[in-house]
């Protein structure tokens, strides 16, 4: 169904973001954290603008970077170490929405890297494809942590709850392989489907 010459779903999609945005930014817990988690998600909500109609993406990747968005204006609002029901979650002591966080930042770059490669046809042999879609997902994730460690030396004290380490000494490392373990649960568990709306071309009606 659409509205105009766009289709419902997107309509949908924008108050779901725009609506998560308000509420986030209504006295959050650290404002500097606020705005250092959302901007990723205003800036993928531009390029989404830009590209929209000169390359339209599947509604599973819609979907996933929409998730993506909301996983970051919660962590924003509360900061990754106070997000309620995390605290003690599988018995840790650190509050363990961060790593929610690093896990998806892993999974949904691998299915929109996924529908790149496969449209433009970067690469024609699967295997290779995949281990380039891992290389991209661990790379953007080691930059991501680059970004954490120069905030913090641009902001100094003021950048912990930005950072969310909570004083665990691999928390990079971690980040990085939850990030890795992401991809790989992405190319694994939504390949047959992600291949499906490729082949139909949903989003474009």
């Amino acid at each position: 169904m659409t509205t105009g010459n766009q289709p419902l779903w997107l309509y949908s999609w924008l108050f779901v973001f725009f609506a998560v945005l308000l509420w986030s930014g209504v006295k959050p817990n650290d404002s500097l954290t606020w705005f250092l988690e959302v901007l990723p998600a205003l800036i993928g909500l531009m390029a989404l603008m830009i590209t929209r109609r000169s390359f339209p993406l599947t509604t599973l990747a819609y979907c996933l970077i929409l998730l993506h968005s909301v996983i970051l204006m919660i962590g924003g609002h509360y900061t990754y170490a106070e997000v309620p029901f995390f605290n003690g979650l599988f018995g840790s002591e650190r509050n363990n929405y961060d790593k929610l966080g690093h896990f998806a930042q892993g999974f949904i770059p691998a299915i929109v890297a996924r529908e790149v490669f496969i449209r433009l046809a970067v690469i024609k042999t699967r295997r290779w494809m995949n281990f380039l879609i891992l290389c991209v997902c661990l790379g953007f994730s080691a930059f991501y942590e680059l970004i954490e460690w120069w905030v913090a030396l641009a902001t100094g004290e003021n950048a912990e709850a930005f950072l969310g380490t909570q004083g665990y000494i691999w928390d990079t490392q971690s980040d990085m392989g939850l990030a890795l373990i992401g991809a790989i649960s992405a190319l694994v568990f939504l390949a047959a489907t992600h291949d499906r709306q490729i082949n139909t071309k949903s989003p474009q009606a």
